[in-house]
């Protein structure tokens, strides 16, 4: 939410643009969206507005009731995206809503978040980053791209390289499916591998299901 003309906004904040094109920051913003899709419908169900702690202009009105709700989503605010979502997820199932995935992209599909979202009995299917986590696969600690070469090569489908199960440093079991990077409309999906790479909670879907639904 692009705020560049405001001086005085309450946590007015320095935020990147990493949606469009231009690769810019711009002072306002960034809205948060939990939505509810059946595949080709998508209906928003909640959202939060984020400011930050670090890049942040101007900080909370000191005039704010702290007791009150609008100081609570205040605080909110300066939270980061990962840490918002397990309450969000938590007030969604609270109203009635039914789902049985978590579609995430690499931004938030980090070991605890998938814990969390698996402990409110949700299972996740998100895209991974090669980063420094480790998997447990036997008595080994492999890294993501180790973990490829682990894999067993998958026959038929050609968007589908490798898929294998394994085990989160914190416990988790899952399955992880090692699929070719795809063009969508206008997009990539990005990964530092040369391959794009899905986590699924849920280790009794098949490599295909799980690509078909994320």
């Amino acid at each position: 939410m692009n705020r560049n003309r405001s001086k005085s906004v309450e946590l007015l904040a320095r935020c990147f643009d990493h949606a469009s094109q231009k690769m810019r920051y711009y002072k306002g913003f960034r809205l948060l969206t939990l939505g509810w899709s059946d595949g080709a419908t998508f209906i928003p169900i909640d959202f939060s507005l984020l400011s930050s702690k670090k890049s942040q202009i101007n900080g909370i009105s000191p005039n704010i009731d702290k007791r009150s709700s609008g100081y609570k989503r205040r605080v909110n605010a300066l939270q980061t995206a990962p840490e918002q979502i397990p309450d969000m997820i938590h007030r969604a199932l609270s109203s009635g809503i039914d789902a049985s995935y978590v579609l995430m992209d690499s931004w938030f599909t980090t070991p605890p978040l998938v814990k969390n979202i698996q402990e409110q009995g949700l299972d996740v299917i998100g895209m991974v980053k090669n980063l420094k986590q480790r998997y447990l696969y036997g008595d080994q600690r492999v890294s993501l791209k180790e973990l490829y070469t682990l894999a067993t090569p998958t026959e038929g489908k050609k968007s589908i390289i490798r898929s294998i199960h394994t085990t989160q440093s914190n416990g988790v079991d899952i399955k992880v499916v090692f699929v070719r990077k795809q063009k969508s409309k206008g997009a990539l999906i990005h990964h530092t591998l040369v391959k794009a790479c899905m986590v699924s909670a849920n280790l009794a879907e098949s490599a295909r299901l799980v690509v078909k639904i994320f």
